[in-house]
């Protein structure tokens, strides 16, 4: 069994474990992050979050996917969740994440994605990261920025949702170290 965990000052970054779905649910059955997320559904259920973690051990073991849960190095405390979805033939990865919002404002999502940075370049060898935002959630692109990324691009009315349609903003990164 494959067992991964990154740590910062303030934070580790784990697998989630199944008694955590309540906490996950609670935290996720928020209108302001099923706004900003692009496949989150609302109202968020625990079942919802038994599905969503049914696979993580498995993706992780078979290098497919990493979804972690953020949270404190002390107390252990649930903050949210960030994942890397690799694409190893383009030697690239997408990075995404969500922080409950009782712990917005507090710098976790950019230590957290500064770590899965870390992470994808240092374990996974790949040549860069990208992330991606709603436009109307301009806070996520200000961790990006924190995190070292830079902007890339807006794709124009990318994603229906609600009834309206979404700019995707998105930010990279390239490995400074990476010579493949």
């Amino acid at each position: 069994m494959s067992v991964i965990e990154l740590t910062t000052n303030r934070l580790k970054l784990r697998l989630f474990q199944e008694e955590e779905a309540e906490h996950v649910a609670a935290l996720c059955n928020n209108y302001a992050i099923y706004r900003s997320t692009l496949t989150m559904p609302y109202p968020y259920t625990v079942d919802d979050a038994l599905l969503w973690m049914k696979n993580h051990q498995e993706n992780i073991e078979q290098d497919k996917r990493y979804e972690l849960a953020v949270t404190c190095r002390k107390s252990g405390m649930l903050y949210g969740a960030i994942m890397l979805n690799p694409n190893y033939q383009h030697k690239h990865g997408e990075i995404a994440y969500w922080i409950g919002e009782p712990y917005w404002g507090k710098g976790y999502g950019t230590e957290a994605l500064r770590a899965m940075i870390d992470f994808a370049f240092t374990e996974k060898a790949l040549h860069r990261v990208y992330a991606r935002y709603f436009k109307s959630n301009p806070a996520s692109g200000r961790v990006m920025e924190k995190a070292g990324m830079t902007k890339e691009g807006v794709l124009k009315d990318h994603v229906y949702k609600e009834g309206a349609f979404e700019d995707l903003v998105y930010y990279g990164m390239v490995n400074p170290t990476c010579t493949v």
